[in-house]
């Protein structure tokens, strides 16, 4: 099924996808003050723009350890250099719908000894985790906006029942056994399929795995809130490191939740809107917006990009060979 995916036109068609979503974002982004963007990228310069991709790397970097610690635990063990390529290639379709993309590493994966439920539940506990980050770094902000304590404490009460429901590890054992009983047809199966996600799932939430996950994704996460409030002040903004932290961490909360490709539209609406609450002008709070998005998000899409070909060739050459 890789080799399918990763040949011919439909490769090609999938790169092609990624670089029309990376023009239309940019034009879309600077429609109307592209002037101001330019400026901005300018006034950052080399040396800010360096700044923001290295935060960004150690992002990458920390998720990608907590990535391998998942499928350690979940009994595979796969080289520093395959493994971290089939990561950063998930990042390249990150722009898919219901980030679909990054569950390309699951074919990947099949390769290498990890089954489809084992690799969805690396991917689950990777973006739950992520989640459950995000919304600690928002909680340093909520004193500031009051008005964002009821979402985040609907999440938090969604996470902590998920959290209670991954440990019932019995429970969902003896639900697997009685809907394969009791069911055995093809939505018997794909319940049965669901519980077997969930388990392998809530061996990667176990102490000191728990702890462990959230700690790594704070600080992956606060480094690229660091980067975003490293730009607002070299673009001449006073805001505070929390409540720079506090907007990037809501505004990728917000693009989280919405499902959307990449979280695309909702979180720039979302940071562009704090920003001006903020006493940002709007063209400075687009601008800012758009490099910080760029540095992070299609940084990720363009490593991933290239990863991608990297295992298309590689893939080639061993049918070739």
């Amino acid at each position: 099924m890789t080799n399918i995916i990763l040949s011919g036109w439909r490769f090609s068609a999938l790169l092609l996808i990624v670089l029309i979503s990376a023009i239309g974002y940019l034009l879309f982004s600077v429609w109307g003050g592209w002037r101001e963007v330019v400026e901005s990228f300018l006034r950052v310069g080399f040396i800010g723009i360096f700044i923001a991709l290295a935060l960004s790397l150690v992002n990458y970097g920390l998720r990608f350890v907590r990535w391998q610690k998942f499928l350690a635990l979940l009994g595979h063990k796969i080289s520093f250099r395959e493994s971290l390529r089939i990561y950063i290639a998930g990042f390249g379709l990150t722009i898919l719908p219901g980030k679909a993309g990054e569950a390309i590493r699951g074919l990947f994966l099949k390769h290498h000894g990890v089954t489809y439920p084992e690799s969805l539940a690396a991917f689950f506990s990777e973006h739950f985790s992520n989640l459950i980050s995000m919304l600690m770094l928002v909680a340093l902000g909520l004193w500031v906006y009051p008005q964002a304590q009821v979402v985040v404490a609907i999440l938090a009460s969604v996470i902590l029942v998920v959290l209670v429901v991954l440990q019932q590890t019995r429970w969902l054992k003896t639900l697997e056994m009685f809907v394969q009983d009791r069911i055995p047809n093809r939505f018997g199966a794909l319940v049965g399929h669901s519980i077997e996600i969930v388990l392998h799932s809530g061996r990667c939430f176990r102490f000191p795995m728990l702890l462990l996950g959230i700690a790594l994704g704070l600080v992956a996460w606060g480094a690229e809130g660091v980067a975003f409030y490293y730009i607002m002040h070299t673009l001449g903004s006073d805001i505070s490191l929390q409540v720079a932290l506090f907007i990037y961490a809501f505004s990728m909360l917000v693009g989280a939740i919405s499902f959307l490709p990449g979280g695309l539209g909702g979180t720039e609406a979302t940071m562009v809107t704090l920003l001006i609450m903020n006493n940002v002008a709007q063209p400075q709070a687009v601008a800012a917006t758009v490099i910080i998005r760029l540095a992070t998000l299609w940084f990720a899409v363009g490593l991933g990009v290239i990863s991608l070909v990297s295992i298309e060739r590689k893939s080639r050459s061993v049918q070739l060979s």
